[in-house]
């Protein structure tokens, strides 16, 4: 697998989690939705889901089954999150690396093509999903209300490097 395919999400969503609808996901065939946390389904720092981010996650979890996998090493924060969202999940996985990311695969018991790795970041879920053979999610980051984006910068050169290798980033949903 080159570079550029590992880069290449196989949806840009141009939207945040929220665009993932039961329409999207019986359109493309996923079976199951394996998301990143931090920026994916809730802003950095926070313990407790949104609203209507928790609305979303019961609609979809009763088509698809869901698990949290994230590279924030507080362990605690992620386990209230999910169980918030009544979802197993990993702490601390490492991603890019494969082997946290195929724990929760296999535990939905489904070919990794009908899995879904949904995240806001192209160097870690994008990554690590595609190196596993699932489809992949590009979302937009979900942050605090009139915050400056802590990781812009590296999400800015993450894009602008994906874009000198060729990889489309634009809204394919």
């Amino acid at each position: 697998m080159s570079w550029i395919t590992s880069l290449q999400p196989d949806l840009v969503l141009g939207k945040s989690v929220l665009g993932i609808t039961p329409q999207v996901i019986r359109d493309r065939q996923i079976k199951g939705l394996i998301l990143d946390v931090d920026e994916t389904i809730i802003p950095v720092g926070r313990k407790q889901l949104d609203p209507e981010v928790a609305d979303w996650a019961t609609e979809i979890k009763s088509i698809v089954p869901l698990s949290l996998v994230s590279n924030n090493v507080g362990y605690e924060r992620i386990r209230l999150i999910a169980e918030g969202m009544g979802v197993p999940f990993i702490a601390s996985a490492g991603k890019p690396s494969r082997r946290k990311l195929r724990k929760a695969a296999e535990a939905m018991n489904l070919p990794y093509e009908h899995i879904a790795m949904v995240g806001d970041r192209l160097f870690t879920d994008i990554l690590a999903g595609n190196r596993l053979g699932l489809f992949t999610v590009l979302v937009q980051p979900m942050l605090e209300p009139n915050s400056r984006d802590p990781k812009n910068l590296l999400r800015n050169a993450e894009f602008w490097i994906s874009r000198q290798l060729g990889i489309t980033l634009s809204d394919l949903s």
